[in-house]
């Protein structure tokens, strides 16, 4: 928007658009590898701990020789988009427009595919940056319906993912997410009310309820990301295609009895209902 060839000063043209001239001038730091390595390490310790905060998390790298400050790491979780899970004060009144709806998960038999879907979204680390997942689950066979890779937090990648599930699956009854104003969002929910699916949403701080996906985030993570540092969003997009076809076609489930989330979802799949 800003061009210095111009006729306008630049000072003019920021005038103009409302910019700070330091904004113009600033030149952006590239991350260092050092920091990368840092956010890896921890996104792996949150995995392990998902209850640490930033002090316990500081303290759990200091164990590991790393001089780090609380705020250092307190910055780094909300870059990476997590937090520690606990039970926390209603301190304050959500955005009318951003409902929360009732967990309609407990104490309910889920035996069918397409009964339950849930969804999620998780840090992925590279070599030198990150993405955001996110996947669809079905909760009966652990299959993943859908997935999606997006670089910022939005909600246009998650809509992306479940409009794929609707489309080859059909709809299900219920679908339960967690708080996060992904989920919450007007986009979101409306997409599910206009295909009269029954939306279920994690109580505040219970990561329990949605344990299924934390499960596949687990089982991901250990067994590729972790392994494979991506030098680009391309070899990250085909690594995770790469395990998600394994996670559902080949990987045996112990609680599937030892068959493969395909297996138990093509078993018993019910008659489709065709998406609107």
């Amino acid at each position: 928007m800003i061009t210095r060839t111009h006729a306008l000063p630049i000072v003019r043209q920021c005038q103009l658009l409302e910019l700070s001239r330091s904004t113009m001038y600033y030149q952006p730091t590239p991350v260092s590898a050092a920091e990368w390595a840092l956010r890896r390490r921890i996104d792996e310790l949150h995995l392990e701990h998902p209850f640490a905060g930033a002090r316990m998390l500081r303290d759990l790298l200091r164990q590991e020789g790393q001089a780090i400050g609380r705020r250092h790491v307190a910055t780094l979780m909300r870059r990476m988009g997590i937090e520690a899970i606990y039970r926390k004060p209603h301190t304050s009144q959500r955005h009318p427009a951003h409902k929360i709806y009732p967990y309609l998960l407990r104490q309910l038999e889920i035996t069918r595919p397409n009964h339950v879907w849930a969804a999620d979204i998780t840090y992925i680390p590279m070599k030198r940056g990150f993405v955001y997942l996110c996947a669809i689950l079905d909760w009966a066979s652990r299959r993943v319906l859908a997935w999606r890779l997006s670089n910022t937090l939005t909600t246009d990648f998650c809509l992306d993912a479940v409009q794929e599930a609707i489309t080859q699956y059909g709809t299900p009854a219920i679908f339960n997410t967690d708080q996060g104003c992904q989920f919450t969002s007007l986009e979101f929910t409306g997409l599910l009310k206009d295909q009269d699916i029954q939306i279920s949403m994690d109580g505040n701080g219970c990561w329990r309820d949605n344990v299924f996906v934390e499960r596949l985030w687990k089982s991901l993570k250990y067994e590729e990301v972790y392994l494979h540092a991506c030098e680009t969003v391309s070899a990250a997009q085909q690594g995770l295609a790469r395990y998600m076809t394994f996670y559902n076609e080949g990987r045996p489930h112990r609680a599937l009895d030892g068959r493969t989330p395909d297996a138990v979802y093509l078993a018993n799949l019910p008659t489709r209902r065709t998406a609107a």
